[in-house]
Parts: structure tokens; C-alpha cells; sequence
């Protein structure tokens, strides 16, 4: 079964590709999706990252946290479900 991470403090220059590359040296990386301002079409400083097995997310938690790419030291963990959203109106 596929588990998601948590990839925070991620380079403003990082790529969805480079964190693919980097977390297949670990194991079988399904996807990688770095959150995007949608105002500025920037980068917000964080992602997710799909491993395949359970086994390949905790060995890249534990060989990948702190690690950098282009400079800045990953923090990697095990990505928490989705909060339920309300239905956006306020009273």
C-alpha cells in the first residue's frame, strides 16, 4: 500500500522532478506534487510525495529528513489526512 509524505521547508528552486529523483534513489516514488501559491504561481515551501510501500516512505523519513536540495534541509514526515473543509460560507 502507497504512503504519502510530507515534505516541508522544500527550495523555492526545487522541481516536482527533483524530488522525484531524489526520493526513487530510496525507493519507487509515485508522485511528486509541490503546493503552489495560486496568487502568485509561486511555490509555497512544501510538498507531498507518494512512496509505493510503507517500508520505502519510512526509510526515506529516516535517510531524507534534513537532507537538502539546493540548499535548504528537508524536513521529511509521514503526511497527516485531510482536515474536512466546511461548506466556505461563514455566518
Amino acid at each position: 500500500m502507497s504512503k504519502k509524505l510530507y515534505i516541508g521547508n522544500v527550495s523555492y528552486r526545487a522541481t516536482e522532478e527533483d524530488l522525484q529523483k531524489k526520493f526513487s534513489e530510496i525507493g519507487e516514488c509515485i508522485s511528486a506534487h509541490i503546493v503552489i501559491d495560486k496568487f502568485t504561481g509561486k511555490s509555497k515551501g512544501f510538498a507531498f510525495v507518494e512512496m509505493a510501500t510503507d517500508e520505502a516512505a519510512q526509510e526515506a523519513i529516516s535517510k531524507l529528513n534534513g537532507t537538502a536540495i539546493y540548499g535548504r534541509g528537508m524536513k521529511v514526515a509521514e503526511a497527516k489526512p485531510p482536515r474536512e473543509r466546511g461548506s466556505g460560507r461563514r455566518r
